[in-house]
């Protein structure tokens, strides 16, 4: 095994990759297997490099000496020979010769330098690197426009003009050709050059780092979540629904599938679709893509929901007997996670024709089984309609609010009440203000990573068809079969931690979406932030100056809330409040890899001023 030539933490120079510069990194690691040094450079990021792209500070030094050293006595020469007394006429001519050939090598040496700038810019900008200094004199309170950071199309609208543009882009990246960089036989091609950057843009669009255990976890998740839904939604129908009482008996299959049932979700999900495509709301646009481009959603969740409920209205003024949810409980579940399943297939074979800069950055790992999973494409669209966007608020959010309804109904007529409980009343009241929460600033989806990241595939069409409406109501389920009477001051009591949750959810969350929307709004003047090399900021003050996640904390503190009504006499209406804790810190452990990766030296500037997660002086 060769041994290492640098040593950690020590101070080099690395060969940005794709390129022929070199700027001033620290090593930070490395691998004795792939024999790669891992590299951070001023700005924060990192790089896997080899051996030989890296060189020591003392090389380039001594090159520099060499060539101030040298130059002076070419330049004297050359004078010299074009001024000779003794050959005026010959000296004349050869001065007028070797004056031309100077113009035309210097204007050769300008296109060339020209075209490597642009290249290497492009290389900048698709890998999201800022390595000048000068990168600081953004932040002026002020958001930049999307046209003033794209450097490169900055540079193709001006057509590579000489001499003062030129000096311009040299300062902004604080690039300086070398004399050994001018050489013929260093600079690309025009056709190597593009080939270089398309190949690069396919490499860096690939998922280098896999979640969720991998394919072997994701194979396995497959399996696992439908079988956890059932598992639970069994236990809810028992009179001694303990997690470690097993049902003695499982349905029969055929017991599980009837298709009038499945009509009646297809129904339901095609009626939110038409909802939704109703030309009613405003129009907003999502935030940038990788492209530069960005999708327009039209935000009429609220309308969707009104409509639901006079529909739903209707039906009641006509006898329909809204409990007919709860007896085909399980088979509803059944035809939602078949539903899921075929959408999943569907999305995935149309994402394999899909463009490049259309799959999402966490779902391009080249394995099927992965993709499947995490989703490879960003966007799926059928025209204007955005699958993606739709399951995440419709069918299963509104369908969440119309089985606890379902439920309510339920209880009062298996327990012959004329009222619903105290507790049904609470847990129904609890989510009811969440789901209408989140379609009147359905406008903030916009911004979250399961828009802006993950890609749609089994994960999220499972969630969002299956999880939500009918894990998120497991409370109401259970209050079914296993009522618990509450009292007034408890009511009271577990109310106000509701509103506590709330306050800092929805709070945190206004923070957050306004500050990314118009940083510069007076009304957020009052916060502060550290600047990044993404043009963003990073909020230090208010709830994002308390700990890093306050929306975390806001739901889970609302998840105890709906779980409360339910007693302490089993831990099954805890599950929600289990799952939710183990969904938050994973994905806070995520989001906490992205941004490091991200916004780098910010990132780790942050954590040291906001050291809490999600609990504050806990975690």
């Amino acid at each position: 095994m060769p041994n290492r030539r640098f040593a950690d933490g020590e101070v080099v120079m690395g060969r940005w990759p794709g390129s022929v510069l070199y700027y001033e990194v620290q090593v930070t690691s490395y691998n004795d297997v792939s024999h790669l040094y891992t590299v951070k450079y001023k700005d924060g990021t990192e790089l896997k490099l080899k051996e030989s792209d890296i060189k020591s500070q003392s090389s380039f030094k001594h090159r520099k000496s060499q060539s101030s050293s040298s130059s002076p006595s070419r330049r004297s020469t050359s004078r010299s020979r074009s001024r000779s007394p003794g050959r005026p006429g010959k000296g004349r001519r050869r001065s007028s010769s070797q004056s031309r050939e100077h113009k035309d090598d210097k204007k050769k040496t300008i296109q060339e330098t020209n075209l490597a700038l642009l290249v290497l810019i492009c290389l900048f900008d698709l890998c999201g690197f800022q390595p000048s200094e000068n990168n600081t004199r953004r932040y002026n309170g002020e958001p930049e426009s999307p046209e003033k950071n794209d450097t490169s199309s900055m540079i193709l609208e001006q057509k590579l003009k000489p001499d003062l543009d030129m000096e311009r882009v040299l300062e902004q990246y604080s690039l300086r050709p070398r004399k050994e960089e001018k050489k013929k036989e260093e600079i690309y091609s025009e056709k190597k050059i593009f080939e270089a950057i398309k190949t690069m843009e396919k490499a860096s669009s690939k998922t280098k780092e896999l979640e969720f255990g991998g394919r072997i976890g994701t194979f396995m998740l497959i399996f696992f979540l439908p079988a956890t839904v059932f598992y639970l939604l069994l236990m809810c129908k028992q009179d001694d629904p303990s997690l470690l009482n097993f049902p003695s008996a499982l349905p029969a299959l055929e017991s599980l599938w009837e298709a009038r049932v499945f009509g009646v979700f297809l129904l339901w999900f095609f009626l939110q679709a038409l909802f939704s495509l109703l030309p009613v709301g405003k129009v907003v646009e999502g935030l940038p893509l990788s492209n530069g481009k960005k999708l327009q959603y039209r935000i009429n969740g609220v309308y969707a929901f009104i409509l639901t409920a006079a529909a739903v209205g209707t039906l009641l003024y006509f006898q329909f007997e809204l409990h007919y949810l709860y007896d085909h409980f399980m088979q509803f579940a059944v035809s939602a996670a078949v539903f899921s399943m075929v959408l999943s297939i569907y999305l995935y074979i149309r994402s394999l024709k899909a463009p490049e800069e259309e799959l999402a950055p966490g779902g391009n790992s080249g394995y099927f089984i992965y993709d499947f999973f995490t989703g490879h494409e960003l966007n799926p669209r059928i025209g204007s309609f955005d699958l993606k966007y739709f399951c995440e608020l419709r069918p299963g959010l509104i369908g969440w609010v119309l089985i606890n309804l379902a439920m309510l109904f339920a209880e009062m007529k298996i327990h012959n009440q004329s009222v619903p409980s105290l507790s049904m009343i609470l847990v129904n009241s609890f989510q009811l203000l969440y789901v209408v929460d989140a379609l009147w600033n359905e406008e903030a989806i916009l911004t979250t990573m399961d828009i802006t990241h993950d890609g749609f595939g089994f994960m999220l069409a499972f969630g969002d068809l299956v999880w939500v409406p009918f894990v998120y109501s497991l409370q109401a389920f259970y209050l079914v079969g296993h009522p618990t009477a509450i009292s007034w001051p408890v009511a009271a009591a577990i109310t106000i931690l509701n509103c506590i949750g709330y306050y800092i959810f929805r709070s945190a969350n206004s923070q957050k979406n306004n500050f990314r929307r118009n940083p510069a709004d007076p009304k957020l003047a009052y916060l502060k932030f550290i600047p990044t090399a993404t043009g963003k900021g990073l909020l230090v003050t208010g709830w994002w100056g308390f700990v890093r996640h306050p929306n975390y904390l806001g739901d889970i503190i609302m998840a105890l809330a709906w779980s409360l009504p339910c007693g302490f006499n089993h831990i099954l209406p805890y599950f929600y409040v289990i799952y939710f804790i183990c969904l938050l810190v994973h994905r806070e452990a995520r989001d906490e890899h992205h941004c490091k990766q991200k916004y780098g030296l910010a990132w780790e500037r942050y954590c040291q001023r906001v050291p809490y997660r999600i609990f504050p002086y806990i975690y």
